[in-house]
């Protein structure tokens, strides 16, 4: 794949490396600089991509599940090589800091790596003896998973290597095609994964490609019949806009979040305490709080509260924020400087109506400090939009009731944290919280990417995790044998 000098990265057109003469730049979040030039596929291009996807629906479908799980250990064996390349191409685009860059690889090496295992086992089939009724004697229904067809994905910027391995890994590893799109300010890792995709063997062509496409080209992609699947993570609001624009299609969305960790009464030592503290700090504010599920509302016992709130400003204080390539940094950059502009407005929204600011601020650039507030009034726009930054909230409540509502009171529902030892609490809390995921003992923030991920309401629907996403991107489809001596 070229990188060298002003040449422009290639993009991969059904497997293979191809260019354009248009491109487009990325910038460095952290200074600006240059990190690379894309070339932009031509509206031809992306008719060959499709057309060549559609093309191989059927015979991809039929692969071999060995050779599908070979192609996939093969790109995870390679991610770990490519590794330290990898992580800090992704700290260069995205402004990650270093140490969570080294994280993301990990987990897409993961991500392969479990697609391989699940290639192997996934679609065995279910049988199902039918003489149950006189009717149904002699016949046995067989049961396996088919894809619907070519799966558009389409891939954010805040984890641009592992969030587009969750769409491409489940693809291949059930037989459909992918035409991934990864996000314009981060595309260039999704890039180097096609140069690690076209090394496999047995992938027939077609079943794969890597297209930078510019947002504002996507109709037709998304409009597109030969592509009965859209995965989607993104804003809520172009989740949406996609869902709408077509109800006929089958579509996953995870959108986001405003994500709770709850600490309740009996989570009050002082090693209680620590603990919450410091993972709330840690995850209130990693990746700049561009996670869907990084800590944005803090919703504590009024047993507690005192004393978690001061551990909590302390630790969010000694949070270490600079240039993101420094091994020793926790909080880097956001994307861009709208971005940090856009959080640093809602903080002074958020104050202007009322709230205590604990600490943070002001913006630097496209860096902004990591931010607590208290006492945030609900006509604030942080009280019910997603952050998006490094900025959380401490709510004051009186027992797990009212912990769990305040969590409800919310248009998001991805993941929630609780603070307990009380196993009872625990089954309430799973019980009662309107979410993708509940974490005993953690921070929401927790994640193995081999477990069911996604949330309700304005969260979205369907699921990530590797067999998860197998199963939104195929159907059930049954053979009944009939004449048989059950």
């Amino acid at each position: 794949m070229t990188t060298t000098g002003a040449a422009p990265y290639g993009f991969w057109l059904a497997g293979r490396e191809a260019g354009s003469e248009d491109t487009f730049d990325v910038a460095n979040p952290w200074d600006g600089s240059l990190v690379g030039r894309v070339a932009v596929p031509s509206e031809e291009q992306v008719e060959q991509a499709v057309a060549a996807a559609d093309a191989v629906k059927n015979a991809f479908s039929a692969t071999p599940a060995h050779v599908r799980a070979a192609a996939l250990d093969h790109v995870s064996r390679r991610l770990a090589e490519r590794a330290e390349e990898l992580a800090l191409l992704i700290t260069a685009e995205n402004g990650k800091p270093l140490k969570w860059s080294r994280a993301e690889v990990g987990r897409a090496v993961s991500v392969f790596r479990w697609a391989a295992e699940e290639a192997r086992r996934f679609n065995s089939g279910d049988s199902q003896r039918l003489d149950t009724d006189a009717g149904g004697v002699g016949r046995l229904a067989l049961t396996r998973r088919f894809p619907y067809g070519p799966v558009l994905g389409i891939a954010p910027f805040n984890f641009p290597l592992n969030l587009v391995a969750h769409k491409v890994a489940p693809a291949l590893a059930v037989g459909a095609p992918i035409v991934l799109k990864p996000a314009p300010a981060t595309p260039l890792s999704a890039l180097l994964l096609g140069e690690l995709l076209a090394e496999t063997e047995g992938l027939p062509e077609g079943s794969w490609s890597v297209l930078p496409v510019p947002n504002d080209r996507m109709t037709a992609l998304v409009q597109d019949p030969r592509l009965p699947v859209i995965s989607f993570t993104g804003s809520d609001t172009v989740g949406h806009r996609i869902q709408d624009s077509v109800p006929r299609k089958r579509v996953t969305l995870e959108l986001g979040g405003n994500a709770a960790a709850v600490v309740l009464a009996d989570w009050s030592s002082e090693e209680d305490l620590e603990w919450a503290a410091t993972r709330i700090a840690a995850f209130s504010n990693y990746q700049a709080g561009q996670s869907c599920i990084s800590v944005q509302r803090v919703i504590a016992d009024a047993a507690v509260y005192d004393r978690l709130a001061e551990k909590v400003v302390e630790k969010v204080r000694a949070q270490v924020t600079g240039d993101p390539a420094n091994p020793a940094t926790d909080v880097g950059p956001l994307v861009s400087e709208a971005a940090a502009q856009r959080v640093s407005d809602w903080v002074d929204d958020a104050v202007a109506k009322g709230a205590k600011l604990l600490t943070g601020g002001p913006r630097e650039g496209s860096s902004y400090p990591p931010t607590v507030l208290a006492d945030l009034p609900g006509d604030a726009v942080l009280a019910g939009a997603e952050a998006f930054g490094p900025v959380l909230s401490l709510h004051r409540v009186n027992g797990a009731e009212e912990a769990f509502a305040a969590v409800n009171d919310s248009r998001f529902g991805l993941q929630a944290g609780v603070f307990t030892h009380d196993l009872q609490l625990a089954f309430r809390a799973h019980r009662a919280l309107e979410v993708g995921g509940v974490i005993i003992g953690d921070a929401p923030s927790y994640r193995a990417d081999q477990m069911p991920y996604g949330g309700v309401k304005d969260s979205g629907h369907g699921r990530e995790g590797v067999k998860y996403a197998m199963e939104d991107y195929t159907y059930e489809r049954v053979m009944v044998l009939t004449g048989l001596d059950l």
